[in-house]
């Protein structure tokens, strides 16, 4: 992975999605920091550099733990954009092994076949499980959850960007290793 490509990213993430000030989080709490990746994620050089560095971030952790996964997705909305920008990288650098992409509903649909996973998702697949941002983990252990309660097996978590407010923690004490792209002191140096 090419250094330009990360510091790219970070240049976009601190001037699309990074905001401070006083912001209530959607788990009620307060924070001096907001950040909205969708605003990154869903600008299309912004989506081209997710990609490149998540997959860059992944194929070595996947090399260095010996570890084969077939598929990537996590909760819907914020974690769509990250894992099909690294599930297209995975394709175009190593189109031998890629990576199917899935979604995980809030709720299983009410109509249809009234699936919570969509997309390319099969039971007895190991899953890289992925968040756009964690302050919590609730969102992402939401996702863990119901894509074991379907069969998936998950061998770690990718989040774009790591608030450092004990998500990490949240997600690692359920057994699941986290693999965060960037940590609020890598954006804020604080």
């Amino acid at each position: 992975m090419a250094d330009t490509a990360r510091e790219q990213l970070k240049g976009i993430l601190l001037e699309k999605s990074v905001r401070t000030g006083e912001f209530t989080l959607a788990s009620g709490k307060t924070s001096d920091l907001y950040i909205d990746c969708r605003v990154t994620t869903m600008d299309p050089r912004g989506a081209l550099l997710v990609g490149e560095v998540g997959w860059a971030a992944v194929a070595d952790y996947l090399q260095e733990k010996g570890l084969q996964v077939q598929a990537i997705g996590g909760m819907t909305l914020g974690a769509d954009p990250v894992s099909l920008a690294v599930g297209m990288e995975a394709v175009r650098k190593a189109p031998e092994r890629g990576l199917q992409v899935f979604t995980v509903r809030k709720e299983a649909k009410g109509h249809g076949r009234g699936k919570r996973i969509e997309g390319n998702f099969h039971e007895g697949d190991t899953i890289i499980v992925v968040d756009d941002v964690i302050t919590t983990g609730g969102s992402t252990l939401k996702a863990i959850e119901a894509i074991e309660a379907e069969g998936g097996k998950i061998a770690f978590a990718l989040v774009l960007v790591d608030r450092e407010e004990g998500g990490r923690q949240a997600i690692e004490e359920r057994g699941v290793p986290v693999l965060a792209l960037f940590t609020r002191s890598d954006l804020l140096g604080s």
